[in-house]
């Protein structure tokens, strides 16, 4: 065995579809301590399919930190142990010989389980098809970067919009709040001439879609921030409430 091979405990959350109930199930594997943390899940997957074992489903896409597919919980952190890292983007020299991880998936009303450690967050997608959108034609991209934007809207604009939808902020809130989220959209949206035709219906449609789904309600723990792997701040949950109160008082009306 090399010098740089570490022995590790995995305890991963195991359950083969909605209906049915999980558990946590042990295996003993080594790793390098320079894989990332789904290439040491795929040689375990791999040993597992040695043994005719049915391996473990978990999430991924472009394991560049792009996508935010990679969704697990990691010692009861969501992501991991690394700040503004996405699971992914996490290497197993985070860990040392001898440890032993926990695994499990999202845990919310919100995202039901299919498999193991893969989620439904489509919850999240039909948050978006309520309003997180622009409709007015701007013309082709020179005449949209033609509308004049300052370097100050712009930046807070490309900070909200960071967000990869991952879910992280809701797996961290102890109820399961997508507010982190929401705000980021809508934010992000709401920096932009071009958001401000469906500005204040925005606001009401995507905070009423978020409650119709099952998300629940901010309480200001401020987890949902210190999980996200992109660093949205705490600030688009108040930017989330100043516009849905402004479209109250307004009575949805632009």
């Amino acid at each position: 065995m090399s010098d740089e091979t570490m022995r590790i405990t995995l305890h991963v959350w195991r359950q083969k579809g909605p209906n049915d109930r999980g558990s946590l199930q042990s295996y003993k594997t080594e790793a390098n301590p320079h894989m990332s943390f789904l290439e040491m899940l795929d040689v375990l997957n791999e040993q597992l399919l040695s043994k005719n074992e049915d391996p473990i489903a978990f999430d991924h896409d472009c394991r560049e930190g792009i996508c935010g597919m990679c969704s697990m919980v990691i010692n009861g952190r969501p992501h991991g142990p690394r700040n503004a890292t996405t699971t992914c983007q996490l290497h197993m020299r985070s860990f040392k010989d001898g440890d032993e991880i926990y695994i499990e998936p999202w845990q919310a009303k919100a995202f039901p389980i299919i498999k193991d450690l893969m989620v439904d967050r489509s919850a999240f997608d039909r948050v978006i098809a309520s309003g997180g959108y622009i409709s007015v034609g701007t013309g082709g991209a020179p005449d949209a970067n033609a509308i004049p934007i300052g370097k100050k809207q712009a930046d807070e604009a490309f900070d909200y919009a960071a967000c990869i939808g991952c879910g992280a902020c809701v797996a961290a809130c102890p109820n399961a709040s997508a507010m982190l989220f929401v705000g980021a959209k809508v934010a992000h949206l709401s920096k932009f001439p071009q958001g401000q035709v469906e500005r204040k219906g925005r606001a009401l449609n995507m905070v009423a879609a978020m409650d119709t789904e099952g998300f629940g309600a901010c309480t200001n723990h401020g987890e949902c921030a210190s999980a996200c792997p992109k660093e949205i701040p705490l600030e688009a949950i108040m930017v989330l409430n100043r516009e849905y109160a402004r479209a109250q008082l307004s009575g949805g009306e632009d």
